[in-house]
């Protein structure tokens, strides 16, 4: 088993001003990294996605272990993890598991919660100075693509330290994009409140497009075009939320910090208490080319299993499509413990290769 090695990369430390709240990150240069080959094993059978990770072809699949580095939280707070990653393929499908450590299950995604004056409001980070959120969020975890090699230097040297943040205005962590145009990457994003609880990995891919606040305040992250579904925000409506799950339980009473489109009634204000909180948002299946990974995820005893199924090949341009099983295909993994963008990644490029 091969051990991914540590050292400083382009994705920069997140280092805290004297008030508490992040500082504006200074940019550095990428720093290379030889590859790591990912074997992916012929599957007699499908696993079954359940984050439970006990099915056949995990017992023989090739196991890597791996460190990703430099994000926030995590153990003692120090923004470092460690895990194993498994490959598998079928006829036409793709499979992955992925283990790390994580010391807390993190789903109080900014949650309304009722105040003593009878008000309600949104829970947020103090220290968020524009899409940092780093107190009350979610765990999430991506698995970044090099489509057709487009990307230069990823499969090589940098993996995704060639599309990171740091260093540009407009955000405190900067913003995500490749170089130059033409390079596209696919982004399958795991996030947990948002899709995991419903089996779903939201896909969506990087360009090349720089910040704008108006033009493109995502930058170069972008979402793969979809026919229904998703997840959308709950607003306030004269001072409540509009919607409430249907058995009117509230998120840290054995309630849920998301609300399913099918579970979800008019807000009814009665039925909570002072100190109460809810769901800030509603989630539904994707459905079309932003809908199509699979996604089994389970946080058990410190540790994240997160089992994703995709078809080898969809057709997509914005996806990476696996039609030659003889070529190696370059990826890289960034790892998020409650926090909105500072991932913990991997350094090497990863390259996964399919074995006959």
């Amino acid at each position: 088993m091969n051990f991914v090695k540590s050292s400083i990369t382009l994705a920069v430390v997140a280092t805290l001003a004297s008030s508490g709240a992040f500082a504006q990150e200074k940019k550095e240069k990428p720093k290379p990294f030889k590859p790591v080959t990912v074997t992916a094993i012929k599957a007699a059978a499908a696993p079954t996605l359940d984050g439970v990770a006990d099915d056949a072809v995990w017992k023989s699949a090739p196991v890597l272990n791996f460190k990703a580095v430099k994000g926030v939280n995590f153990k003692d707070n120090k923004g470092d993890t460690q895990g194993t990653l498994q490959v598998a393929y079928s006829a036409d499908m793709l499979y992955m598991l992925i283990t790390y450590d994580d010391p807390t299950l993190s789903v109080r995604r900014s949650p309304y919660v009722k105040k003593a004056d009878g008000s309600w409001e949104k829970l947020k980070d103090p220290d968020d100075k524009g899409g940092d959120n780093n107190k009350y969020y979610e765990d999430k975890l991506a698995v970044i693509w090099n489509i057709d090699d487009s990307i230069f230097g990823f499969n090589e040297r940098f993996s995704c330290q060639a599309a990171c943040h740091g260093g540009e205005p407009g955000k405190p962590y900067g913003n995500k994009y490749t170089g130059e145009e033409g390079e596209l990457g696919d982004m399958w994003h795991l996030k947990y409140v948002r899709g995991g609880v419903i089996g779903q990995i939201d896909d969506q891919y990087l360009d090349h497009t720089r910040f704008d606040p108006v033009k493109a305040p995502g930058a170069g992250r972008k979402s793969d075009p979809k026919l229904g579904g998703g997840y959308e925000d709950i607003k306030l409506v004269n001072g409540k939320p509009e919607f409430m799950n249907k058995d009117a339980k509230a998120a840290n009473k054995g309630g849920t910090y998301w609300l399913k489109t099918e579970d979800k009634v008019a807000f009814d204000d009665s039925k909570f208490k002072v100190g109460d909180e809810v769901a800030s948002v509603v989630i539904a299946p994707f459905t079309g080319d932003r809908g199509d990974i699979a996604t089994g995820a389970k946080w058990a005893n410190g540790k994240w299993t997160i089992e994703i199924a995709r078809k080898l090949v969809t057709g997509s341009k914005f996806d990476v499509n696996f039609s030659d099983l003889n070529k190696g295909y370059g990826f890289g993994l960034g790892l998020f413990d409650n926090a909105q963008v500072r991932h913990a990644y991997t350094q090497e490029p990863l390259i996964l290769k399919f074995q006959k």
